[in-house]
C-alpha cells in the first residue's frame, strides 16, 4: 500500500533535535543541550519538555550515558550533586555504575551508565508479569544490585520498578544518587512516617517491587498516594499469585518493622543458593510511627467513651 502524504505542512524540526534511536523522544525547545561536558541528544523519559529530566547522553568520548537533571538550584543543587557524587563508590555488575555528579546552570546532574533496555514497569506493562526463570533472575540480581550499595554504606531511597532496567546483560538497579523520586507504593513505613531510613527500607521496597514483578500490582494496591501510603502503615501486603520460597522471602521483607527484615546480601545469597532465610529474632522495640498510631487509636476511643457518657 503507498504511503498517504501527510497534510499540511510540517513543523520544522529545531536543529539541535535530530532524533537518536535510543532515546525516546528528541530534544525539544526547552530542553537542554548540554550538562556540564556531556552533549544531551533526546529524552529518556515522558516527562514536560523543560530543564529537568532523565536525558540521553554522550560522553566526551562518544559512549552513551543517561544523565538525570535534577530540579532546584543554589544549596539545594550543591546538596543534591553531593548526596550523588557518593553514589560512585557503589561498584557492582547489577548496578547502573554513577559516573559523574555535577551542576551545571544552577542545577545538579547525575551521569549514569546507558542500559539499552526498558525498565521493569515498562516491561510488564507492555508484555505482562514475570513468571519462572526471568522472575527469579530479576529478583537474585536486584538483590545482589542492592547489597552492593548498602556495601558502600549508602541506601538507594526510591528502589521501585521505574528503578530496574532491563538491559542486554540482565536486570539492573537504576536511579541512584537521585533524591526524592520514590512513589508511595514502594516506600517502606518509615519512609511514609519520617523515620530515620536505612538500607531496610530498601528491602521493603524491593519486595513491593517483586511482588509487582509476578502479579502486575504492588502489594498495598494503586490510588492517591495518601491512602496508599495509609495502607502501607496499616495493612497487610497482598502478594496475590505470588507463590514458592520469592512469596516467604517477600513478606518477611514487607515486615513493618525494619529490624525484622532480612539483609539484602541475605537476600541474594537464599536465591543464588536456593536456601531458606532464618527467621530475625522479633524485634522487642516498637517503632516510633506505630506507638503514634497505638496512642491516636487509645485517644479516639477514650474521646468515643466520654462522648457517649456526656451524650
Amino acid at each position: 500500500m503507498p504511503h498517504e502524504p501527510s497534510r499540511g505542512r510540517a513543523t520544522p524540526r529545531p536543529a539541535h533535535a535530530v532524533r537518536d534511536p535510543r532515546a525516546r523522544h528528541r530534544l525539544g525547545p526547552a530542553d537542554p543541550e548540554r550538562a556540564g561536558r556531556y552533549r544531551l541528544t533526546g529524552r529518556l523519559d515522558d516527562g514536560p519538555p523543560g530543564p529537568a529530566g532523565l536525558f540521553l547522553g554522550r560522553a566526551p568520548g562518544g559512549d552513551p550515558v543517561a544523565v538525570r537533571v535534577l530540579r532546584g538550584e543554589g544549596r539545594a543543587a550543591a546538596r543534591a550533586r553531593a548526596h550523588a557524587a557518593a553514589f560512585q563508590d557503589v561498584a557492582g555488575r547489577h548496578v547502573a555504575a554513577v559516573l559523574h555528579a555535577g551542576v551545571s546552570r544552577g542545577r545538579a546532574f547525575v551521569v549514569a551508565e546507558h542500559v539499552g533496555g526498558p525498565s521493569l514497569a515498562a516491561a510488564v506493562a507492555a508484555d505482562g508479569p514475570l513468571a519462572g526463570a526471568a522472575l527469579h533472575r530479576v529478583a537474585l540480581r536486584t538483590a545482589a544490585g542492592l547489597a552492593a550499595v548498602h556495601r558502600a554504606g549508602l541506601t538507594h531511597g526510591a528502589f521501585r520498578p521505574g528503578a530496574v532496567l532491563l538491559g542486554p546483560d540482565g536486570p539492573k538497579v537504576a536511579g541512584l544518587g537521585v533524591p526524592g523520586a520514590g512513589e508511595a507504593a514502594y516506600l517502606a513505613p518509615e519512609q511514609i512516617e519520617d523515620e530515620p531510613v536505612g538500607p531496610a527500607a530498601d528491602v521493603f521496597a524491593w519486595a513491593a517491587t517483586m511482588v509487582f514483578a509476578a502479579t502486575g500490582r504492588p502489594p498495598f494496591g494503586t490510588g492517591p498516594d495518601a491512602s496508599v501510603a495509609r495502607r502501607v502503615t496499616s495493612r497487610r501486603p497482598d502478594l496475590g499469585t505470588l507463590d514458592g520460597p520469592l512469596r516467604d522471602l517477600a513478606l518477611r521483607c514487607l515486615d513493618k518493622n525494619p529490624a525484622a527484615r532480612p539483609a539484602a546480601r541475605t537476600l541474594a545469597r537464599a536465591l543464588r543458593d536456593n536456601s531458606a532465610v532464618a527467621p530475625r529474632p522479633r524485634p522487642t522495640r516498637i517503632p516510633r510511627y506505630r506507638w503514634r498510631m497505638m496512642v491516636a487509636l487509645t485517644a479516639v476511643v477514650v474521646l468515643g467513651f466520654a462522648l457517649g457518657v456526656l451524650i
